[in-house]
């Protein structure tokens, strides 16, 4: 009995602090929102500086309210004198928030629907996004290549989630050219990451679970060389074993 009760409370103490997060976001995409919108204005380096002041705020307060905290390994194969294409594992939300704390100036790969989305995605138009037109997928790719290399030339990563959508803990997505392609087409080098944030902010779910995120940043790929099928299935053999020790490590 004393045990059930126990249970009921922790999943009491669960979903408070996982909606004190959720209003906690809410209200502060709200304010950042409006705040972008001010900077628009401004350089791009002036909005980069002040989305990186949300997303570490963001982060502190997920490890304040649901005790979720991150440690990060392989920092060092992140070159300082060079950019490419981040090919990240999609599990959750949380990588979003993450990875333009890594790699410098970064842009997303996005629907261009996405940028007509208020508030949020208003505020995501403002750190010049890559945002693909899909109607037609042979067009959508030549606007990926266009695009991107011109992020690429003025020193911005570039960051792709490969299996397009998220994917549950120890599942394995369709891998998709697109970042592949992208860096080929370019001469750019690929970073592959793996992380298993899906198994403390898992998707489509309200509830997070306490618990240390693990990110594991890969040796630099270079594409050179390379046709856009060998770089993807050495970014994804890369990813998908590191995911089987770091998943592993967290149940």
């Amino acid at each position: 009995m004393l045990s059930r009760a126990l249970l009921l409370m922790r999943k009491i103490n669960l979903f408070i602090r996982s909606l004190l997060f959720f209003c906690y976001s809410l209200g502060s995409i709200l304010i950042f929102s409006f705040i972008c919108l001010c900077l628009w204005p401004f350089p791009l380096s002036y909005r980069t500086k002040a989305i990186r002041g949300f997303l570490r705020a963001h982060l502190w307060v997920l490890k304040v309210l649901c005790h979720i905290e991150y440690e990060v390994t392989g920092l060092e194969n992140i070159p300082h004198d060079r950019n490419g294409i981040v090919l990240c594992k999609h599990q959750s939300t949380w990588e979003t928030f993450l990875l333009p704390l890594l790699f410098h100036d970064p842009a997303i790969i996005v629907k261009r629907e996405l940028l007509w989305v208020p508030f949020f995605g208003w505020g995501l138009a403002t750190q010049d996004p890559i945002a693909i037109n899909r109607s037609n997928a042979t067009s959508a790719m030549q606007q990926v290549i266009e695009k991107g290399k011109r992020c690429l030339d003025k020193g911005r990563w570039i960051i792709v989630f490969p299996e397009g959508t998220r994917i549950a803990p120890g599942k394995i997505g369709k891998y998709r050219l697109g970042g592949a392609r992208l860096a080929v087409a370019t001469g750019y080098p690929v970073i592959p990451v793996a992380h298993n944030a899906g198994c403390f902010w898992p998707r489509r779910k309200f509830i997070k679970r306490p618990g240390k995120i693990q990110v594991v940043i890969g040796p630099l790929l270079e594409s050179q060389g390379r046709t856009p099928e060998e770089l993807l299935a050495l970014a994804k053999d890369w990813i998908e074993q590191t995911m089987l020790r770091i998943t592993a490590n967290s149940r």
